[in-house]
Protein backbone atom coordinates (compact mmCIF):
# COMPACT_ATOMS: atom_id res chain seq x y z
CA UNK A 1 0.00 0.00 0.00
CA UNK A 2 1.07 3.13 -1.35
CA UNK A 3 1.52 6.30 1.57
CA UNK A 4 2.44 9.47 1.44
CA UNK A 5 4.32 11.38 3.91
CA UNK A 6 2.51 14.85 5.70
CA UNK A 7 5.38 16.63 3.60
CA UNK A 8 4.47 14.79 0.11
CA UNK A 9 0.87 15.36 0.70
CA UNK A 10 1.30 19.00 1.18
CA UNK A 11 3.04 19.34 -1.63
CA UNK A 12 0.53 17.21 -3.68
CA UNK A 13 -1.53 19.56 -2.67
CA UNK A 14 -0.71 22.59 -3.95
CA UNK A 15 -1.38 23.90 -7.36
CA UNK A 16 1.18 22.77 -10.08
CA UNK A 17 0.89 21.48 -13.30
CA UNK A 18 2.92 18.08 -14.37
CA UNK A 19 3.99 16.15 -16.91
CA UNK A 20 2.29 13.07 -18.02
CA UNK A 21 3.83 10.27 -19.62
CA UNK A 22 2.28 7.69 -21.56
CA UNK A 23 2.97 4.96 -23.95
CA UNK A 24 2.75 4.94 -27.98
CA UNK A 25 1.43 2.19 -29.94
CA UNK A 26 5.55 2.21 -31.06
CA UNK A 27 6.47 2.19 -26.99
CA UNK A 28 7.96 5.33 -27.15
CA UNK A 29 6.79 7.85 -25.01
CA UNK A 30 4.25 10.44 -25.37
CA UNK A 31 4.80 13.35 -22.39
CA UNK A 32 2.67 16.59 -22.20
CA UNK A 33 2.21 19.07 -19.05
CA UNK A 34 -1.17 18.40 -17.70
CA UNK A 35 -3.24 19.13 -14.41
CA UNK A 36 -4.12 16.54 -12.16
CA UNK A 37 -6.06 15.45 -8.65
CA UNK A 38 -5.40 12.61 -6.51
CA UNK A 39 -8.15 10.20 -5.67
CA UNK A 40 -6.58 8.21 -2.84
CA UNK A 41 -3.36 7.64 -3.92
CA UNK A 42 -4.71 7.19 -7.59
CA UNK A 43 -3.64 10.31 -10.19
CA UNK A 44 -6.10 11.16 -12.44
CA UNK A 45 -6.36 13.30 -15.74
CA UNK A 46 -9.26 14.98 -17.31
CA UNK A 47 -9.20 14.77 -21.01
CA UNK A 48 -10.62 14.29 -24.13
CA UNK A 49 -11.47 10.85 -26.22
CA UNK A 50 -9.55 11.78 -29.48
CA UNK A 51 -6.43 13.07 -27.57
CA UNK A 52 -3.16 11.14 -28.08
CA UNK A 53 -2.80 10.68 -24.29
CA UNK A 54 -5.91 9.16 -23.77
CA UNK A 55 -5.87 6.48 -26.39
CA UNK A 56 -2.83 5.77 -25.16
CA UNK A 57 -4.32 5.49 -21.78
CA UNK A 58 -7.03 3.31 -23.24
CA UNK A 59 -4.11 0.70 -24.67
CA UNK A 60 -3.06 -0.09 -20.82
CA UNK A 61 0.62 -0.49 -20.18
CA UNK A 62 2.57 2.41 -17.61
CA UNK A 63 2.43 5.89 -17.05
CA UNK A 64 3.70 8.80 -14.57
CA UNK A 65 2.75 12.09 -13.62
CA UNK A 66 5.64 14.46 -12.33
CA UNK A 67 5.31 17.31 -10.38
CA UNK A 68 8.21 19.71 -9.98
CA UNK A 69 8.88 23.07 -8.51
CA UNK A 70 12.16 24.59 -7.46
CA UNK A 71 14.13 21.64 -5.95
CA UNK A 72 11.01 19.65 -4.64
CA UNK A 73 9.70 17.31 -6.81
CA UNK A 74 7.93 14.03 -7.62
CA UNK A 75 7.17 11.53 -9.76
CA UNK A 76 3.96 9.06 -9.63
CA UNK A 77 3.93 5.46 -11.67
CA UNK A 78 1.69 2.91 -11.91
CA UNK A 79 -0.50 1.11 -14.24
CA UNK A 80 -2.77 2.97 -16.64
CA UNK A 81 -6.39 3.03 -17.88
CA UNK A 82 -9.23 4.66 -19.26
CA UNK A 83 -12.70 5.99 -17.39
CA UNK A 84 -15.78 6.58 -19.51
CA UNK A 85 -18.05 6.29 -17.15
CA UNK A 86 -19.84 9.85 -16.14
CA UNK A 87 -19.92 8.87 -12.28
CA UNK A 88 -16.36 8.67 -12.67
CA UNK A 89 -15.65 11.64 -14.83
CA UNK A 90 -18.02 14.17 -12.99
CA UNK A 91 -15.81 13.59 -10.09
CA UNK A 92 -12.68 14.10 -11.88
CA UNK A 93 -13.80 17.10 -12.92
CA UNK A 94 -15.26 17.70 -9.63
CA UNK A 95 -11.52 17.67 -8.63
CA UNK A 96 -9.79 19.43 -10.94
CA UNK A 97 -12.36 22.18 -10.22
CA UNK A 98 -11.45 22.30 -6.99
CA UNK A 99 -7.50 22.17 -7.47
CA UNK A 100 -6.90 24.21 -10.77
CA UNK A 101 -10.03 26.19 -12.32
CA UNK A 102 -13.46 25.02 -13.65
CA UNK A 103 -12.49 22.92 -17.05
CA UNK A 104 -14.38 23.60 -20.57
CA UNK A 105 -17.84 21.55 -20.85
CA UNK A 106 -17.03 18.83 -23.25
CA UNK A 107 -19.25 16.31 -23.94
CA UNK A 108 -16.60 13.67 -24.83
CA UNK A 109 -14.60 14.28 -21.51
CA UNK A 110 -12.72 11.14 -20.05
CA UNK A 111 -10.17 10.29 -17.36
CA UNK A 112 -6.55 8.95 -17.38
CA UNK A 113 -6.13 7.11 -13.97
CA UNK A 114 -2.88 6.19 -13.06
CA UNK A 115 -2.74 3.19 -10.32
CA UNK A 116 0.34 4.04 -8.36
CA UNK A 117 2.23 1.73 -7.58
CA UNK A 118 5.98 3.90 -7.42
CA UNK A 119 6.70 6.93 -6.20
CA UNK A 120 9.74 8.37 -6.41
CA UNK A 121 10.93 12.30 -4.86
CA UNK A 122 13.71 14.23 -3.55
CA UNK A 123 14.77 13.70 -0.06
CA UNK A 124 12.93 16.17 1.58
CA UNK A 125 9.35 15.20 0.97
CA UNK A 126 9.65 11.31 1.84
Amino acid sequence: MIQFSPALQEFLAERHLATLVTQRADGTPHAVPVGFTLDGTNARVITFAGAVKAKNAARGGRASVTQIDGARWVTLEGTVRLLTDAVAVQKAVDAYARRYRPPKVRSDRVVILIEVDRVMCNSGLK
